[in-house]
């Protein structure tokens, strides 16, 4: 008899966590390691947010909260997802949750059994194919390539769909590429979601103000579906708001109970204090972060500038988040003295070790022949870190 579950054994690590963790330890040695593998904003959280948090410890907001968040909360969110999205939900659709992930974790928990599929188009964000793992769902991946903005197709997404899919799982803006889906392209994938009614829809967008192109679409806009879509959203990267773990789902109804169940035998409500903060935020401007948006703009452009120039890397112009997902397959089999890239892994403990940036493979994300960049961090440092980037490959023969 083994002593850990079957459950935890077949869990993988986050990838994000592991690089981010051995940059920690050269960075303890005295070495200067650039961190590009953390999807974090540099950025401080708004000095009114802050305020309001203060205030409510001072006000005595020490107690226990609703397992689905505070009611003026929730309402402020559907006043939001209305104002800025079109969006009609009513405040117990909605639920408050310890960060996006639970909310994810939440939905897909409540929705799939043993041996439901759950499309997901690919590159993913790492965390999409190990929920659906703990939840014994079976994970299909579209494969979407670098020639195509990662973007699939509504054709591709009508081959993928069999008697036994039950969802989708997908982000807009997306992480790990930056891609945005068109209202144009939502809306061929919300004609073939109409077709069938039996799957559901998480559409993760929690970097959408982080977007270069213009007003963000939602496909739960698409009426025909949106009973369906279970959107996710949240504080952390729109409010550099990662330390207070605070997002919510919306969602039809019987789903939001369903969710405020689960929720209520794991964590129980969010932190008050933090819920205080995120009305805060919703409550005010959003001038702090159309601020954070023009500036990940400026670097976004000196980044592609520079990843563009550097041979054998193939790299697309992301049109939000604050990540570069480049192919890197033309170093596979390079050697550099007794290392030589096989894959992914091999090049991002390559650039870590010889040029001392931090980055994430592509596997972790579903593409083996690419690697994230984020550029969340100064102009400088990220100047610094592409120069170290291009240097490091260029001793590979």
């Amino acid at each position: 008899m083994t002593f850990l579950s079957n459950r935890i054994n077949n869990l993988s690590e986050s990838q994000t966590i592991k690089m981010a963790k051995l940059g920690r330890e050269l960075s303890a040695k005295g070495i200067d390691v650039i961190n590009l593998s953390f999807g974090e904003p540099d950025f401080f959280t708004p000095e009114y947010v802050k305020e309001a948090a203060k205030k409510s410890i001072d006000e005595n907001y020490s107690y226990y909260t609703p397992v689905s968040g505070y009611p003026d909360l929730r309402k402020v969110i559907t006043e939001k997802l209305l104002k800025e999205n079109g969006l009609t939900y009513n405040f117990d659709q909605i639920v408050v949750s310890t960060g996006a992930k639970q909310s994810l974790a939440n939905a897909v928990l409540c929705l799939i059994n043993p041996g439901d599929e759950v499309i997901v188009p690919t590159p993913y964000w790492v965390s999409y194919s190990e929920m659906i793992k703990l939840a014994e769902g079976e994970t299909v991946f579209i494969n979407a390539t670098v020639e195509n903005d990662f973007k699939i197709t509504a054709a591709q997404l009508e081959a993928a769909i069999t008697p036994k899919t039950k969802l989708f799982m997908f982000s807009s803006p997306c992480n790990p590429t930056g891609s945005v889906y068109s209202k144009t392209e939502l809306a061929a994938l919300a004609a073939v979601f109409e077709k069938y009614p039996e799957i559901y829809i998480i559409s993760d967008e929690i970097y959408e103000h982080i977007n270069f192109v213009g007003e963000h679409t939602s496909i739960a806009s698409f009426d025909a579906i949106k009973d369906r879509v279970i959107l996710i959203n949240g504080f952390s990267k729109s409010y550099a708001m990662t330390g207070w773990r605070v997002g919510y789902m919306a969602s039809n109804k019987k789903l939001a109970d369903a969710c405020d169940k689960l929720q209520g035998q794991i964590t129980s409500g969010t932190s008050s204090i933090a819920q205080r903060a995120a009305l805060a935020a919703y409550q005010g401007t959003l001038d702090s972060v159309k601020e954070m948006v023009a500036e990940f703009k400026k670097r976004r452009d000196v980044v592609y500038a520079l990843l563009s120039a550097i041979p054998g890397v193939k790299v697309n112009l992301p049109d939000g988040a604050f990540y570069f997902f480049p192919e890197v397959k033309s170093y596979f089999g390079k050697s550099s003295g007794s290392y030589t890239i096989n894959n992914a892994e091999d090049l991002c403990l390559y650039i870590l070790n010889e040029a001392h940036v931090s980055t994430v493979t592509g596997e972790a994300f579903g593409n083996e022949d690419c690697i994230r960049i984020s550029y969340a961090a100064a102009e400088d440092k990220l100047r610094d870190a592409v120069s170290r980037i291009a240097g490091a490959l260029a001793k590979l023969s």
